[in-house]
Parts: structure tokens; C-alpha cells; sequence
């Protein structure tokens, strides 16, 4: 198994020249080239998980230096046992200890295929659990393994923490809703569904973000109103960009404004 120096996501050997995750339109192979690494030779290069308590029930888990695009995990603790969310592109066995140690892990989701990381290594580690992959996403899928499972729609992980089906970045690109977070007036974890922009007041929804390929109106409007059904106050993006409050008001205002936008509503101040 090899990592791609670009996204992070692991492939089963050989790999190819490029990797079709970066060779897509909405990410991209660096200017230096394709590069492949090893989990030993991120290892030897210093690199370490570290754990940051972002609110009761929910952990930060990063890789430092980054791999990759550099994401935000994020461990959703539960009675039950805790999901893994958007797993980075690398682990070790201080990692897995730390993880393990707030209970057993009920499943490994990513939102999207750049955030599959090194999902089945991480499985493998953590006993086997189950890789939960969008089957709309299933094409980018680099490592096969008897843990990954596919769903369409929504799948519930635990009582209170279910993935939702947005599409938009990518067909398969999903959320979870956790219903006990923020102190139970609910959390959503978006991943680049629905991004968190630096302003904190806003959020953004793109088929690419480095290559600034936009979604339209039609269907920026339509993961709204999916989204719409869920009782949430807080959202979470991939790097730990946060809606602190009054996310689901913020989701709907920047939906609302994409559409106008790219409709054309506001060229008079262009």
C-alpha cells in the first residue's frame, strides 16, 4: 500500500503513474509531479497523530506535518462507541491507542473521496471495523478490503448519528448529523459539502475548491433543502473550520446567495 503525496488517499500496489483522484478537475497533481509515500517513510519524517478536544463528545484528530490535503478528522464519541470521520492519511500504533481508548469505533465515513485517506489501513489497525463508502463514490476507491461497505441515501451509524447523501462536490459526498452535539441543539460535520468559509459567517458549496469550479444554483438549493429537515446549530468543515451558532441560519442565507450569484442576480456590481 502507497499514500499519494498530494491527497493522501492510500492505493493498493502497483500504483498507477497518476492518481486518479488528483488527475480529476477538482483537485490537481502537483507542479513538481506524482509522488508516492509509505506509512514508514511518513513515519521516519517525523510525523505524528495529535487529539484536540473540540467539545464534549467530539475530538480533533490531525496529522502534524500534514499529509496530503492536511484534514481534520473528527471522532464523534458515543454510549455505543464512536465513528471516525474523514480519517487523515496516516496512523500509527500511538494514534490507534488514543483512538481505542474512548471506546470502540462503530465505523470509519469519509464525506468524499479526497478524504478517504488511509480509511482501510486505519480499519485494519482499529480490529477490522467497518469502512462506510458512498456507492456513488465507489469508482475512487484505490484499496479494496472485506471491511468496506457501501450505502446510498442515509445510513445510521449509532441512535442520534446518521450519514446523509448531499451530493454536489461529488455524487457520493455526505454529512453526518449528530443529533447530541452542541449541547443538543445538534452538530453537523460537512466535510467539502458545505464548507465553512474564514469568515465565519458563511459557508460555501463547490464542485472544486482549488480549481474554483462552482455548483449551480439548482443544486446548491437543492442540499439545502435537504439539509433543512436536520435540527443542527453548529457545523464543522474537514480542516476544523467551524459555524460556532446559528449554522443551519447561515447554510440556508449562503445557499440563497450562491444562487443569486451565479444566476446573474448581482452583476450589476460586477
Amino acid at each position: 500500500m502507497l499514500i499519494c503525496a498530494a491527497c493522501a488517499v492510500e492505493r493498493d500496489e502497483p500504483v498507477p503513474d497518476l492518481c486518479p483522484i488528483c488527475a480529476d478537475e477538482r483537485q490537481y497533481v502537483p507542479e513538481e509531479g506524482q509522488q508516492w509515500f509509505s506509512l514508514d517513510d511518513l513515519g521516519q519524517d517525523g510525523r505524528r497523530i495529535s487529539f484536540k478536544q473540540n467539545e464534549p463528545g467530539l475530538i480533533a484528530v490531525s496529522t502534524e506535518p500534514k499529509v496530503g490535503i492536511g484534514q481534520t478528522a473528527q471522532l464523534v464519541v458515543m454510549p455505543q462507541g464512536s465513528l471516525l470521520w474523514d480519517p487523515v492519511g496516516y496512523v500509527d500504533d500511538n494514534a490507534v491507542q488514543e483512538v481505542l481508548s474512548h471506546g470502540p469505533v462503530l465505523a470509519i465515513a469519509a464525506s468524499h473521496p479526497h478524504m478517504f485517506g488511509v480509511q482501510v489501513e486505519w480499519s485494519r489497525r482499529l480490529g477490522g471495523v467497518p469502512v462506510l463508502v458512498g456507492e456513488a463514490d465507489r469508482q475512487w476507491m484505490g484499496r479494496e478490503d472485506p471491511s468496506v461497505s457501501f450505502w446510498s441515501g442515509s445510513k445510521t451509524v449509532a441512535e442520534g448519528l446518521t450519514l446523509h447523501q448531499t451530493g454536489g462536490h461529488f455524487p457520493g459526498s455526505a454529512v453526518v448529523h449528530w443529533e447530541a452535539g452542541a449541547g443538543g441543539k445538534g452538530v453537523l460535520l460537512t466535510g467539502d459539502s458545505v464548507f465553512p468559509n474564514p469568515d465565519r459567517r458563511s459557508v460555501s458549496f463547490m464542485r472544486s475548491y482549488p480549481n474554483r469550479l462552482p455548483l449551480s444554483g439548482t443544486v446548491v438549493l437543492r442540499i439545502a433543502g435537504q439539509l433543512d429537515e436536520l435540527a443542527f446549530d453548529r457545523l464543522y468543515g474537514n480542516f476544523n473550520n467551524v459555524i460556532a451558532t446559528g449554522a443551519k441560519a447561515v447554510l440556508h442565507a449562503s445557499a440563497q446567495r450562491h444562487a443569486a450569484w451565479v444566476h446573474g442576480d448581482f452583476d450589476n456590481l460586477t
